[in-house]
Protein backbone atom coordinates (compact mmCIF):
# COMPACT_ATOMS: atom_id res chain seq x y z
CA UNK A 1 0.00 0.00 0.00
CA UNK A 2 1.42 3.30 -0.76
CA UNK A 3 -0.28 5.48 1.84
CA UNK A 4 -1.34 4.52 5.18
CA UNK A 5 -3.71 6.68 7.69
CA UNK A 6 -3.64 5.38 11.76
CA UNK A 7 -6.59 6.71 13.48
CA UNK A 8 -7.54 5.93 16.95
CA UNK A 9 -9.86 3.10 17.86
CA UNK A 10 -13.05 3.37 19.55
CA UNK A 11 -15.76 1.08 20.75
CA UNK A 12 -19.18 0.83 19.01
CA UNK A 13 -22.25 -0.41 20.80
CA UNK A 14 -21.97 -3.72 19.81
CA UNK A 15 -18.83 -3.85 21.73
CA UNK A 16 -19.68 -2.52 25.25
CA UNK A 17 -22.20 -5.38 24.61
CA UNK A 18 -20.39 -8.13 24.33
CA UNK A 19 -17.75 -6.28 27.44
CA UNK A 20 -21.03 -6.18 29.20
CA UNK A 21 -21.84 -9.60 28.61
CA UNK A 22 -18.76 -10.88 29.80
CA UNK A 23 -18.59 -9.05 33.15
CA UNK A 24 -22.51 -10.45 33.76
CA UNK A 25 -21.97 -13.70 32.98
CA UNK A 26 -19.24 -14.21 35.07
CA UNK A 27 -20.82 -12.64 37.57
CA UNK A 28 -23.65 -15.13 37.28
CA UNK A 29 -21.42 -18.08 37.62
CA UNK A 30 -19.74 -16.68 41.03
CA UNK A 31 -24.03 -16.21 42.08
CA UNK A 32 -25.24 -19.06 41.12
CA UNK A 33 -22.05 -21.72 42.15
CA UNK A 34 -23.01 -19.75 45.83
CA UNK A 35 -26.12 -20.75 45.69
CA UNK A 36 -26.36 -24.44 45.06
CA UNK A 37 -23.47 -24.82 47.57
CA UNK A 38 -25.32 -22.69 50.14
CA UNK A 39 -24.42 -24.29 53.57
CA UNK A 40 -22.77 -27.18 52.30
CA UNK A 41 -19.54 -25.73 51.55
CA UNK A 42 -16.26 -26.05 54.47
CA UNK A 43 -13.27 -23.29 53.82
CA UNK A 44 -11.52 -26.78 51.99
CA UNK A 45 -14.31 -27.35 49.50
CA UNK A 46 -14.57 -23.32 49.15
CA UNK A 47 -10.58 -23.33 48.13
CA UNK A 48 -10.52 -26.62 45.94
CA UNK A 49 -13.54 -27.71 44.17
CA UNK A 50 -14.54 -30.57 47.11
CA UNK A 51 -12.06 -32.52 44.57
CA UNK A 52 -14.55 -33.34 42.41
CA UNK A 53 -13.78 -31.99 39.32
CA UNK A 54 -13.17 -33.30 35.85
CA UNK A 55 -10.31 -33.13 33.17
CA UNK A 56 -11.88 -30.38 30.65
CA UNK A 57 -13.16 -27.54 32.74
CA UNK A 58 -9.75 -28.01 34.57
CA UNK A 59 -8.03 -27.95 31.37
CA UNK A 60 -9.83 -24.63 30.25
CA UNK A 61 -9.19 -23.21 33.47
CA UNK A 62 -5.85 -24.26 33.51
CA UNK A 63 -5.28 -22.51 30.51
CA UNK A 64 -7.43 -19.41 30.98
CA UNK A 65 -5.51 -18.93 34.53
CA UNK A 66 -2.22 -17.44 32.30
CA UNK A 67 -3.88 -16.25 29.24
CA UNK A 68 -3.94 -12.76 30.14
CA UNK A 69 -3.42 -9.65 29.44
CA UNK A 70 0.67 -10.48 28.74
CA UNK A 71 -0.43 -13.16 26.06
CA UNK A 72 -3.65 -11.25 24.59
CA UNK A 73 -1.62 -7.81 24.68
CA UNK A 74 1.53 -8.45 24.80
CA UNK A 75 2.99 -11.40 22.86
CA UNK A 76 1.43 -10.55 19.34
CA UNK A 77 4.22 -7.08 19.50
CA UNK A 78 6.60 -9.51 20.94
CA UNK A 79 6.21 -10.87 17.50
CA UNK A 80 5.77 -7.84 15.49
CA UNK A 81 9.12 -6.78 17.10
CA UNK A 82 11.19 -9.62 17.87
CA UNK A 83 10.20 -11.75 14.82
CA UNK A 84 7.82 -15.39 15.22
CA UNK A 85 11.02 -17.40 17.08
CA UNK A 86 8.41 -16.80 19.88
CA UNK A 87 6.81 -19.66 18.79
CA UNK A 88 9.48 -21.67 20.16
CA UNK A 89 8.01 -21.23 23.51
CA UNK A 90 6.10 -24.46 22.43
CA UNK A 91 8.74 -26.17 23.44
CA UNK A 92 8.92 -24.64 26.70
CA UNK A 93 5.55 -25.60 27.45
CA UNK A 94 6.12 -29.32 26.45
CA UNK A 95 8.47 -29.65 29.12
CA UNK A 96 7.43 -27.66 31.88
CA UNK A 97 4.26 -29.87 31.57
CA UNK A 98 5.99 -33.15 31.50
CA UNK A 99 8.03 -31.84 34.01
CA UNK A 100 4.59 -31.42 36.47
CA UNK A 101 3.17 -34.52 35.46
CA UNK A 102 5.32 -36.75 36.30
CA UNK A 103 7.38 -35.02 38.74
CA UNK A 104 5.16 -32.32 41.10
CA UNK A 105 1.40 -34.13 40.11
CA UNK A 106 1.94 -36.99 42.18
CA UNK A 107 3.70 -36.08 45.07
CA UNK A 108 1.18 -33.34 45.29
CA UNK A 109 -2.31 -35.32 44.51
CA UNK A 110 -1.00 -38.12 46.63
CA UNK A 111 -0.45 -35.92 49.97
CA UNK A 112 -4.07 -34.00 49.28
CA UNK A 113 -2.75 -30.73 50.40
CA UNK A 114 -4.86 -26.98 49.83
CA UNK A 115 -1.67 -25.44 49.80
CA UNK A 116 1.13 -25.78 47.64
CA UNK A 117 3.83 -24.71 50.82
CA UNK A 118 2.11 -26.99 52.84
CA UNK A 119 4.85 -29.19 51.37
CA UNK A 120 7.25 -26.80 52.77
CA UNK A 121 6.55 -27.21 56.20
CA UNK A 122 6.18 -31.49 56.10
CA UNK A 123 9.32 -31.80 53.95
CA UNK A 124 11.83 -28.84 55.73
CA UNK A 125 10.11 -26.75 58.36
CA UNK A 126 7.66 -23.72 59.10
CA UNK A 127 9.70 -21.31 58.65
CA UNK A 128 10.75 -22.49 54.93
CA UNK A 129 7.03 -22.78 54.20
CA UNK A 130 6.27 -19.30 55.68
CA UNK A 131 9.47 -17.82 53.57
CA UNK A 132 7.91 -19.72 50.95
CA UNK A 133 4.39 -18.14 51.25
CA UNK A 134 5.18 -14.37 51.66
CA UNK A 135 7.39 -14.92 48.12
CA UNK A 136 4.64 -16.31 46.30
CA UNK A 137 1.86 -13.41 47.77
CA UNK A 138 4.53 -10.61 46.77
CA UNK A 139 4.88 -12.58 43.23
CA UNK A 140 0.95 -13.02 42.59
CA UNK A 141 -0.06 -9.60 44.02
CA UNK A 142 2.91 -7.91 41.63
CA UNK A 143 1.81 -9.83 38.92
CA UNK A 144 -1.62 -9.55 39.19
CA UNK A 145 -1.49 -5.49 39.24
CA UNK A 146 0.15 -6.25 35.94
CA UNK A 147 -2.31 -8.19 34.28
CA UNK A 148 -5.14 -5.99 35.76
CA UNK A 149 -3.39 -2.73 34.14
CA UNK A 150 -2.71 -3.96 30.74
CA UNK A 151 -6.13 -4.68 29.95
CA UNK A 152 -7.46 -1.33 31.39
CA UNK A 153 -5.26 0.77 29.59
CA UNK A 154 -6.06 -0.92 26.48
CA UNK A 155 -9.83 -0.21 27.14
CA UNK A 156 -9.13 3.41 28.25
CA UNK A 157 -7.63 4.29 25.05
CA UNK A 158 -10.56 3.61 22.85
CA UNK A 159 -13.12 4.45 25.22
CA UNK A 160 -14.09 7.51 27.40
CA UNK A 161 -13.51 5.21 30.44
CA UNK A 162 -10.48 6.44 32.27
CA UNK A 163 -7.71 4.55 33.70
CA UNK A 164 -9.36 3.63 37.12
CA UNK A 165 -12.03 2.81 35.68
CA UNK A 166 -11.18 0.12 33.54
CA UNK A 167 -9.15 -0.99 36.34
CA UNK A 168 -12.04 -1.34 38.98
CA UNK A 169 -14.29 -2.80 36.63
CA UNK A 170 -12.83 -5.74 35.80
CA UNK A 171 -11.28 -6.09 39.65
CA UNK A 172 -14.77 -5.78 41.34
CA UNK A 173 -16.57 -8.26 38.94
CA UNK A 174 -13.43 -10.57 39.46
CA UNK A 175 -13.38 -10.22 42.96
CA UNK A 176 -17.31 -10.59 43.07
CA UNK A 177 -17.42 -13.94 41.78
CA UNK A 178 -14.59 -15.21 43.18
CA UNK A 179 -15.74 -14.18 46.47
CA UNK A 180 -19.29 -16.25 46.42
CA UNK A 181 -18.12 -18.79 43.94
CA UNK A 182 -14.81 -19.93 45.13
CA UNK A 183 -12.71 -22.93 42.99
CA UNK A 184 -15.53 -24.08 41.09
CA UNK A 185 -17.26 -20.45 40.16
CA UNK A 186 -13.43 -19.67 39.38
CA UNK A 187 -13.42 -22.38 37.08
CA UNK A 188 -16.64 -22.41 35.21
CA UNK A 189 -16.02 -18.53 34.71
CA UNK A 190 -12.64 -19.62 32.90
CA UNK A 191 -13.94 -21.93 30.65
CA UNK A 192 -16.35 -19.46 29.30
CA UNK A 193 -13.76 -16.83 29.17
CA UNK A 194 -11.40 -19.06 27.30
CA UNK A 195 -14.40 -19.01 24.75
CA UNK A 196 -14.24 -15.28 24.61
CA UNK A 197 -10.53 -15.40 23.85
CA UNK A 198 -10.66 -17.53 21.02
CA UNK A 199 -13.54 -15.52 19.57
CA UNK A 200 -11.25 -12.07 20.00
CA UNK A 201 -8.18 -13.75 18.50
CA UNK A 202 -9.79 -15.07 15.69
CA UNK A 203 -11.85 -12.05 14.75
CA UNK A 204 -8.65 -10.17 14.48
CA UNK A 205 -6.97 -12.78 12.62
CA UNK A 206 -9.81 -13.06 10.24
CA UNK A 207 -10.31 -9.77 9.77
CA UNK A 208 -6.81 -9.19 8.58
CA UNK A 209 -6.60 -12.25 6.53
CA UNK A 210 -9.76 -10.69 4.82
CA UNK A 211 -7.98 -6.82 4.51
CA UNK A 212 -4.44 -8.45 3.38
CA UNK A 213 -6.04 -10.85 0.83
CA UNK A 214 -5.11 -14.49 2.69
CA UNK A 215 -2.80 -16.13 4.96
CA UNK A 216 -0.22 -16.08 2.04
CA UNK A 217 -0.18 -12.59 1.69
CA UNK A 218 0.04 -12.23 5.45
CA UNK A 219 3.42 -14.85 5.43
CA UNK A 220 5.14 -13.14 2.35
CA UNK A 221 4.75 -9.78 3.74
CA UNK A 222 6.31 -11.36 7.18
CA UNK A 223 9.06 -13.17 5.72
CA UNK A 224 10.23 -9.82 3.51
CA UNK A 225 10.15 -8.05 6.49
CA UNK A 226 12.39 -10.74 8.22
CA UNK A 227 9.78 -12.06 10.87
CA UNK A 228 9.78 -15.62 10.48
CA UNK A 229 13.08 -16.01 12.14
CA UNK A 230 12.36 -19.34 14.03
CA UNK A 231 15.41 -21.10 14.20
CA UNK A 232 18.48 -19.38 15.78
CA UNK A 233 21.14 -21.44 17.67
CA UNK A 234 23.21 -19.24 19.07
CA UNK A 235 24.64 -20.37 22.64
CA UNK A 236 25.51 -16.51 23.71
CA UNK A 237 23.51 -16.49 27.31
CA UNK A 238 23.36 -12.69 26.34
CA UNK A 239 20.46 -13.06 23.65
CA UNK A 240 16.87 -12.24 24.43
CA UNK A 241 15.54 -14.88 22.21
CA UNK A 242 16.93 -17.83 20.82
CA UNK A 243 16.52 -21.88 20.79
CA UNK A 244 18.26 -22.32 24.19
CA UNK A 245 16.64 -19.08 25.71
CA UNK A 246 13.22 -19.91 24.94
CA UNK A 247 13.25 -23.72 25.32
CA UNK A 248 15.45 -24.24 28.71
CA UNK A 249 14.52 -20.96 29.98
CA UNK A 250 11.30 -20.90 29.34
CA UNK A 251 10.92 -24.14 30.48
CA UNK A 252 12.08 -23.08 33.80
CA UNK A 253 9.89 -19.95 33.68
CA UNK A 254 7.10 -22.43 32.67
CA UNK A 255 7.70 -24.98 35.22
CA UNK A 256 7.81 -22.75 37.90
CA UNK A 257 4.17 -22.02 36.77
CA UNK A 258 2.51 -24.99 36.09
CA UNK A 259 4.58 -27.49 39.12
CA UNK A 260 4.51 -25.65 41.99
CA UNK A 261 2.40 -22.17 41.62
CA UNK A 262 -0.71 -21.79 43.83
CA UNK A 263 -2.90 -20.76 41.21
CA UNK A 264 -2.61 -24.45 39.06
CA UNK A 265 -1.39 -26.60 41.65
CA UNK A 266 -4.96 -25.63 42.94
CA UNK A 267 -7.07 -26.87 40.09
CA UNK A 268 -5.13 -30.04 38.90
CA UNK A 269 -5.15 -31.42 42.55
CA UNK A 270 -9.47 -30.17 42.28
CA UNK A 271 -9.58 -33.14 39.86
CA UNK A 272 -11.59 -36.43 41.14
CA UNK A 273 -8.20 -38.72 40.15
CA UNK A 274 -4.93 -38.36 39.55
CA UNK A 275 -5.74 -39.72 36.04
CA UNK A 276 -8.00 -36.42 35.52
CA UNK A 277 -5.64 -34.63 36.38
CA UNK A 278 -3.34 -35.82 33.72
CA UNK A 279 -5.61 -35.33 31.07
CA UNK A 280 -6.64 -32.01 32.72
CA UNK A 281 -2.65 -31.22 31.93
CA UNK A 282 -1.98 -32.20 28.37
CA UNK A 283 -5.23 -30.50 27.25
CA UNK A 284 -4.25 -27.27 28.77
CA UNK A 285 -0.96 -28.24 27.05
CA UNK A 286 -3.06 -27.94 23.28
CA UNK A 287 -4.77 -24.70 24.97
CA UNK A 288 -1.59 -22.99 25.65
CA UNK A 289 0.03 -24.11 22.31
CA UNK A 290 -3.15 -23.06 20.25
CA UNK A 291 -2.87 -19.65 22.13
CA UNK A 292 0.24 -19.11 21.48
CA UNK A 293 0.00 -20.25 17.26
CA UNK A 294 -2.76 -17.54 17.75
CA UNK A 295 -0.69 -15.12 19.38
CA UNK A 296 2.50 -16.01 16.78
CA UNK A 297 -0.27 -15.43 14.22
CA UNK A 298 -1.72 -12.24 15.48
CA UNK A 299 1.65 -10.88 15.22
CA UNK A 300 2.27 -11.99 11.34
CA UNK A 301 -0.85 -10.02 11.15
CA UNK A 302 -0.05 -6.73 12.93
CA UNK A 303 3.14 -6.65 10.80
CA UNK A 304 1.27 -7.16 7.41
CA UNK A 305 -1.29 -4.35 8.19
CA UNK A 306 1.31 -2.26 9.75
CA UNK A 307 4.23 -2.76 7.46
CA UNK A 308 4.70 0.61 6.18
CA UNK A 309 3.73 2.63 8.58
CA UNK A 310 4.45 1.83 12.69
CA UNK A 311 2.06 3.18 15.04
CA UNK A 312 4.49 2.76 17.73
CA UNK A 313 7.89 4.63 15.79
CA UNK A 314 5.08 7.34 15.11
CA UNK A 315 3.56 7.95 18.53
CA UNK A 316 0.24 6.11 18.41
CA UNK A 317 -0.90 3.16 20.24
CA UNK A 318 -3.48 0.47 18.86
CA UNK A 319 -4.69 -1.90 21.43
CA UNK A 320 -7.47 -4.56 21.41
CA UNK A 321 -10.33 -3.63 22.34
CA UNK A 322 -11.09 -6.34 24.44
CA UNK A 323 -10.44 -7.32 28.45
CA UNK A 324 -9.53 -10.51 29.31
CA UNK A 325 -9.81 -10.74 33.26
CA UNK A 326 -9.48 -14.48 33.94
CA UNK A 327 -6.01 -14.51 35.80
CA UNK A 328 -7.56 -12.17 38.42
CA UNK A 329 -9.93 -14.30 39.51
CA UNK A 330 -6.84 -17.14 39.79
CA UNK A 331 -4.15 -15.15 41.73
CA UNK A 332 -6.97 -13.91 43.98
CA UNK A 333 -8.36 -17.44 44.75
CA UNK A 334 -4.75 -18.54 44.79
CA UNK A 335 -3.93 -16.20 47.71
CA UNK A 336 -6.95 -16.78 49.63
CA UNK A 337 -6.10 -19.80 49.64
CA UNK A 338 -2.63 -19.83 50.72
CA UNK A 339 -3.05 -17.33 53.38
CA UNK A 340 -5.53 -19.97 55.25
CA UNK A 341 -3.72 -22.89 54.98
CA UNK A 342 -0.47 -21.42 55.60
CA UNK A 343 -1.36 -18.14 58.00
CA UNK A 344 -4.21 -18.75 59.81
CA UNK A 345 -4.72 -22.63 60.10
CA UNK A 346 -2.17 -23.17 61.57
CA UNK A 347 -1.95 -20.93 64.45
CA UNK A 348 -6.13 -20.63 65.36
CA UNK A 349 -8.94 -23.21 66.12
CA UNK A 350 -11.25 -21.72 64.27
CA UNK A 351 -14.41 -23.24 63.06
CA UNK A 352 -15.15 -24.33 59.10
CA UNK A 353 -17.97 -21.87 58.91
CA UNK A 354 -15.53 -19.12 60.59
CA UNK A 355 -13.10 -20.03 58.36
CA UNK A 356 -15.29 -20.45 54.85
CA UNK A 357 -16.09 -16.67 55.61
CA UNK A 358 -12.69 -15.81 56.47
CA UNK A 359 -11.84 -16.93 52.84
CA UNK A 360 -14.56 -15.06 51.56
CA UNK A 361 -13.49 -11.84 53.22
CA UNK A 362 -9.85 -12.43 52.35
CA UNK A 363 -10.88 -13.23 48.36
CA UNK A 364 -12.27 -9.31 48.73
CA UNK A 365 -9.20 -7.90 50.45
CA UNK A 366 -6.95 -9.25 47.69
CA UNK A 367 -9.14 -8.18 45.45
CA UNK A 368 -8.75 -4.31 46.27
CA UNK A 369 -5.22 -5.11 46.89
CA UNK A 370 -4.42 -5.92 43.20
CA UNK A 371 -6.24 -3.27 42.00
CA UNK A 372 -4.75 -0.89 44.04
CA UNK A 373 -1.35 -2.64 42.80
CA UNK A 374 -2.57 -2.23 38.86
CA UNK A 375 -2.67 1.86 39.58
CA UNK A 376 1.04 1.23 40.76
CA UNK A 377 1.79 -0.66 37.45
CA UNK A 378 1.54 2.40 35.44
CA UNK A 379 5.28 2.99 36.56
CA UNK A 380 6.70 -0.46 35.27
CA UNK A 381 7.68 -1.23 31.68
CA UNK A 382 6.75 -3.38 28.74
CA UNK A 383 4.30 -6.02 30.33
CA UNK A 384 5.37 -9.15 28.73
CA UNK A 385 8.92 -8.82 29.93
CA UNK A 386 8.22 -7.56 33.17
CA UNK A 387 5.46 -9.88 33.58
CA UNK A 388 8.08 -12.58 32.87
CA UNK A 389 10.67 -11.07 34.91
CA UNK A 390 8.75 -11.41 38.29
CA UNK A 391 7.40 -14.75 37.62
CA UNK A 392 11.11 -15.55 37.15
CA UNK A 393 13.38 -14.02 39.86
CA UNK A 394 10.52 -15.08 42.86
CA UNK A 395 9.39 -18.36 41.14
CA UNK A 396 12.41 -19.87 39.95
CA UNK A 397 13.99 -20.25 43.43
CA UNK A 398 11.12 -21.56 44.65
CA UNK A 399 11.25 -24.19 42.31
CA UNK A 400 14.83 -24.90 43.06
CA UNK A 401 13.85 -25.69 46.79
CA UNK A 402 10.67 -27.68 45.68
CA UNK A 403 12.89 -29.79 43.72
CA UNK A 404 15.28 -30.33 46.38
CA UNK A 405 13.22 -31.82 48.37
CA UNK A 406 11.44 -34.05 45.96
CA UNK A 407 14.73 -35.43 44.56
CA UNK A 408 17.16 -35.78 47.23
CA UNK A 409 16.09 -37.48 50.10
CA UNK A 410 19.21 -35.58 51.94
CA UNK A 411 18.29 -32.50 51.91
CA UNK A 412 17.61 -31.12 55.46
CA UNK A 413 15.85 -27.49 56.42
CA UNK A 414 19.11 -26.25 56.77
CA UNK A 415 19.92 -26.54 52.87
CA UNK A 416 16.62 -25.81 51.73
CA UNK A 417 16.31 -22.36 54.03
CA UNK A 418 19.74 -21.65 52.68
CA UNK A 419 19.17 -22.76 49.11
CA UNK A 420 16.10 -20.40 48.86
CA UNK A 421 17.75 -17.72 50.42
CA UNK A 422 21.05 -17.30 47.87
CA UNK A 423 19.08 -18.40 44.69
CA UNK A 424 16.01 -15.27 45.56
CA UNK A 425 19.69 -12.98 46.35
CA UNK A 426 21.01 -14.09 42.86
CA UNK A 427 17.59 -13.69 41.06
CA UNK A 428 17.34 -10.64 42.62
CA UNK A 429 21.14 -9.12 41.62
CA UNK A 430 20.48 -10.15 37.91
CA UNK A 431 17.65 -8.87 37.97
CA UNK A 432 18.70 -5.10 39.23
CA UNK A 433 21.87 -5.25 36.58
CA UNK A 434 19.33 -5.57 33.91
CA UNK A 435 17.32 -2.95 35.02
CA UNK A 436 20.24 -0.63 35.59
CA UNK A 437 22.36 -2.32 32.46
CA UNK A 438 20.09 -2.84 29.84
CA UNK A 439 20.54 -5.05 26.94
CA UNK A 440 21.64 -2.95 23.72
CA UNK A 441 19.73 -3.26 20.49
CA UNK A 442 22.71 -5.97 18.70
CA UNK A 443 21.74 -8.63 21.81
CA UNK A 444 17.71 -7.35 21.58
CA UNK A 445 17.74 -7.80 18.02
CA UNK A 446 14.27 -5.68 17.31
CA UNK A 447 13.62 -6.21 13.69
CA UNK A 448 13.59 -2.80 11.63
CA UNK A 449 10.05 -1.08 11.33
CA UNK A 450 9.22 2.49 9.22
CA UNK A 451 6.57 5.25 9.25
CA UNK A 452 7.49 5.90 5.71
CA UNK A 453 4.00 5.31 3.97
CA UNK A 454 1.94 7.18 6.63
CA UNK A 455 -0.22 9.97 5.75
CA UNK A 456 0.63 12.30 8.73
CA UNK A 457 2.98 14.16 10.82
CA UNK A 458 3.64 13.93 14.36
CA UNK A 459 5.31 16.97 16.04
CA UNK A 460 8.16 16.07 18.58
CA UNK A 461 8.50 12.28 17.07
CA UNK A 462 11.87 10.90 15.67
CA UNK A 463 11.89 7.70 13.67
CA UNK A 464 13.34 6.04 16.31
CA UNK A 465 13.43 3.08 13.78
CA UNK A 466 16.83 4.37 12.31
CA UNK A 467 18.61 2.87 15.54
CA UNK A 468 17.20 -0.23 15.08
CA UNK A 469 19.31 -3.24 14.04
CA UNK A 470 19.00 -5.56 11.07
CA UNK A 471 18.60 -9.13 12.77
CA UNK A 472 21.08 -10.77 10.56
CA UNK A 473 23.52 -13.09 13.05
CA UNK A 474 26.74 -11.56 12.21
CA UNK A 475 25.84 -7.68 10.94
CA UNK A 476 26.48 -5.34 13.84
CA UNK A 477 25.98 -1.62 12.67
CA UNK A 478 26.55 1.28 14.99
CA UNK A 479 23.95 3.78 15.41
CA UNK A 480 23.89 6.87 17.91
CA UNK A 481 22.82 6.43 21.36
CA UNK A 482 22.91 2.06 21.19
CA UNK A 483 26.27 0.77 19.89
CA UNK A 484 28.95 2.75 21.40
CA UNK A 485 32.99 1.52 22.17
CA UNK A 486 32.12 1.66 26.21
CA UNK A 487 29.16 -0.60 25.16
CA UNK A 488 31.36 -2.83 23.23
CA UNK A 489 33.79 -2.85 26.23
CA UNK A 490 34.64 -5.51 28.29
CA UNK A 491 34.72 -3.85 31.28
CA UNK A 492 31.12 -3.60 31.15
CA UNK A 493 28.35 -5.68 32.56
CA UNK A 494 25.50 -7.30 30.26
CA UNK A 495 22.99 -9.04 31.52
CA UNK A 496 21.80 -12.29 30.64
CA UNK A 497 18.64 -12.84 28.86
CA UNK A 498 15.62 -12.04 31.17
CA UNK A 499 14.40 -15.57 29.95
CA UNK A 500 17.21 -17.34 32.40
CA UNK A 501 16.39 -15.29 35.40
CA UNK A 502 14.05 -18.11 36.69
CA UNK A 503 16.64 -20.89 35.64
CA UNK A 504 19.39 -19.70 37.39
CA UNK A 505 17.36 -19.02 40.41
CA UNK A 506 16.34 -22.22 40.35
CA UNK A 507 20.01 -23.89 39.78
CA UNK A 508 21.61 -21.62 42.30
CA UNK A 509 19.09 -22.67 44.83
CA UNK A 510 19.21 -26.63 44.48
CA UNK A 511 22.92 -26.57 44.08
CA UNK A 512 23.57 -24.36 47.25
CA UNK A 513 21.18 -26.34 49.10
CA UNK A 514 22.49 -29.62 48.07
CA UNK A 515 25.73 -28.60 49.73
CA UNK A 516 24.54 -27.01 52.21
CA UNK A 517 22.90 -30.09 53.17
CA UNK A 518 25.40 -32.44 53.05
CA UNK A 519 28.06 -30.67 55.18
CA UNK A 520 25.23 -30.28 57.98
CA UNK A 521 24.65 -33.58 58.26
CA UNK A 522 21.59 -34.16 55.85
CA UNK A 523 22.33 -38.37 55.01
CA UNK A 524 21.38 -39.37 58.62
CA UNK A 525 18.35 -38.08 58.32
CA UNK A 526 15.34 -40.27 57.22
CA UNK A 527 12.22 -38.87 55.05
CA UNK A 528 8.74 -39.91 53.96
CA UNK A 529 8.91 -42.02 50.57
CA UNK A 530 5.02 -40.34 50.21
CA UNK A 531 7.21 -36.79 50.40
CA UNK A 532 9.46 -37.73 46.87
CA UNK A 533 9.14 -38.94 43.80
CA UNK A 534 8.76 -43.03 43.43
CA UNK A 535 8.88 -44.93 40.68
CA UNK A 536 5.97 -45.93 40.64
CA UNK A 537 4.20 -42.48 40.38
CA UNK A 538 5.64 -42.10 36.69
CA UNK A 539 3.83 -42.83 33.64
CA UNK A 540 7.29 -44.13 31.69
CA UNK A 541 7.14 -47.06 34.94
CA UNK A 542 4.01 -47.73 34.05
CA UNK A 543 4.52 -47.54 30.56
CA UNK A 544 7.22 -50.00 30.30
CA UNK A 545 5.73 -52.58 32.39
CA UNK A 546 3.21 -52.85 29.89
CA UNK A 547 4.81 -53.11 27.20
CA UNK A 548 7.18 -55.62 29.12
CA UNK A 549 4.62 -57.69 29.78
CA UNK A 550 3.11 -57.61 26.02
CA UNK A 551 6.54 -58.40 24.53
CA UNK A 552 6.97 -60.84 27.12
CA UNK A 553 3.98 -62.80 26.55
CA UNK A 554 4.61 -62.61 22.05
CA UNK A 555 8.16 -64.15 22.69
CA UNK A 556 6.78 -66.73 25.56
CA UNK A 557 9.66 -65.67 27.93
CA UNK A 558 6.81 -65.89 30.81
CA UNK A 559 8.18 -67.98 34.00
CA UNK A 560 4.98 -70.62 33.97
CA UNK A 561 6.87 -72.96 36.57
CA UNK A 562 5.76 -70.87 38.91
CA UNK A 563 2.31 -71.00 38.61
CA UNK A 564 2.10 -74.23 37.92
CA UNK A 565 3.82 -75.55 40.98
CA UNK A 566 0.89 -73.26 42.61
CA UNK A 567 -1.79 -75.29 41.56
CA UNK A 568 -0.51 -78.54 41.34
CA UNK A 569 2.69 -78.85 43.86
CA UNK A 570 6.09 -80.20 42.50
CA UNK A 571 6.02 -82.62 39.98
CA UNK A 572 9.56 -83.37 39.55
CA UNK A 573 9.47 -87.20 41.30
CA UNK A 574 12.99 -87.61 41.87
CA UNK A 575 13.39 -84.96 43.79
CA UNK A 576 10.07 -86.09 45.80
CA UNK A 577 11.28 -89.71 46.04
CA UNK A 578 14.92 -88.39 47.14
CA UNK A 579 13.26 -86.44 49.94
CA UNK A 580 11.05 -89.01 51.50
CA UNK A 581 13.65 -91.79 50.51
CA UNK A 582 15.73 -90.07 53.52
CA UNK A 583 12.97 -89.44 55.60
CA UNK A 584 12.06 -93.05 55.81
CA UNK A 585 16.01 -94.28 56.02
CA UNK A 586 16.36 -91.55 59.02
CA UNK A 587 13.51 -92.96 60.44
CA UNK A 588 14.72 -96.50 60.09
CA UNK A 589 18.37 -95.84 61.44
Amino acid sequence: MSGHSVAAGSLVAADYLVFALLLVVSAAIGIFYAWVSRGQQNSRDFLTGGRRLTALPVSMSLTASFMSSTTLLANPVEVYTFGAIFALFSLSYILSIVITSEVFLPVFYRLSITSTYEYLELRFNRATRLLGTALFMVQTILYTGIIIYGPALALSQVTHLDLWGGIISTGVVCTFYCTLGGLKAVVWTDVFQVGIMIAGYLSVIIKCMILKGGVAAVISDSQQGGRINIWDFDLNPLRRHTFWTLTFGGGAAWTAVNGINQAQVQRYISCKSITHARVALYINLIGLCFFLACSVLAGMCLYSFYKNCDPWSAGLVSNPDQVYPSTVSSSINALATVTIEDLVKPYTNMSEKHLTWLSKGMSVFYGVLCMAMAGLASLMGGIMQTTVTITGVLGGPLLGLFMLGIFCPFANSKGGLSGLMIGLLVAVGVCIGALIFPSPPYMTRPLPLTTEGCNFTTQGNSNWTSAILPAGPSTITSAPGHITDDILSADNWLPPSYLYFSLMGTVTAFTVGLFISLVTGGRKQRVESRLMIMKEDTTLYHMFRFFRGRVMRKTGNLDLTKNREEKTGNTNPAFNHTEMDSKKRTIIS
